[in-house]
């Protein structure tokens, strides 16, 4: 009977033995951003004080990231701002102290990674670019901007060619009322020296105008005395 619980507990610690290599505890040596992604670039999640203690759940094998627990949230830290303590002194997280302190090696799964932890986040809702990486992200991002401040500009471009085009049609239609304008006066003034030269006609036609008694006037008619 003995034996037997020896054996069962000697198994249940073998069970457990999986799971308590699951985590180790790291300190951060510095504030540094927890975030959703094992990059700079992925959005920060929180902020972890210098000397905090950190639960590492699992490291990257081709990058030193590694997925933590801080005050219940998860997110991902550089291993150059994680320590753990390795044969009574703190050394960095690195690849070569992952078996030793028990930590695993996993991947990261943007959908899986997000849909269980980032659900309520709001960069959540652009999962679908971000699971192509965050260069792609950035890149599709930066041309989006593009295409914004393009379509902006043509937006601006279009809007000064009415505004000149306006401007343009109001300087002609100020143009045709001046011209008209101009030219009305000018029909004025003619028709002013017009009526002036007939006038003058006129009164050059009464001081041209013989006087008839010195034509009908012959030498001895008594009308010439009149």
């Amino acid at each position: 009977m003995r034996n037997l619980f020896v054996k069962i507990a000697a198994a249940g610690l073998f069970m457990l033995a999986p799971a308590l290599a699951q985590a180790a505890e790291g300190y951060s040596t510095a504030n540094v951003n927890m975030r959703a992604g094992p990059s700079t670039r992925y959005p920060a999640v929180a902020i972890i004080p210098a000397g905090s203690s950190v639960e590492i759940r699992g490291c990257l094998s081709d990058l030193n990231w590694c997925d933590v627990e801080f005050y219940g949230g998860r997110g991902w830290v550089s291993g150059q701002y994680v320590q753990a303590l390795y044969q009574q002194r703190r050394i960095y997280v690195g690849p070569q102290y992952y078996r030793p302190l028990g930590i695993p090696v996993i991947r990261f799964s943007v959908d899986n990674y997000w849909d269980r932890y980032y659900r309520n986040r709001d960069f959540y809702r652009e999962r679908d670019r971000w699971s192509r990486g965050p260069d792609y992200y950035y890149r599709d991002r930066d041309n989006r901007d593009r295409d914004r401040d393009r379509d902006r500009d043509n937006r601006d471009r279009d809007r000064n060619w009415r505004e000149r085009d306006r401007d343009r049609d109001w300087r002609d239609r100020d143009g045709d009322r001046d011209r008209r304008g101009d030219n009305q006066r000018d029909d004025r003034q003619r028709d002013d020296w017009q009526r002036y030269d007939r006038q003058g006609d006129d009164w050059r036609g009464d001081d041209r105008r013989p006087d008839r008694r010195v034509f009908d006037c012959r030498p001895g008619d008594p009308s010439c005395d009149e």
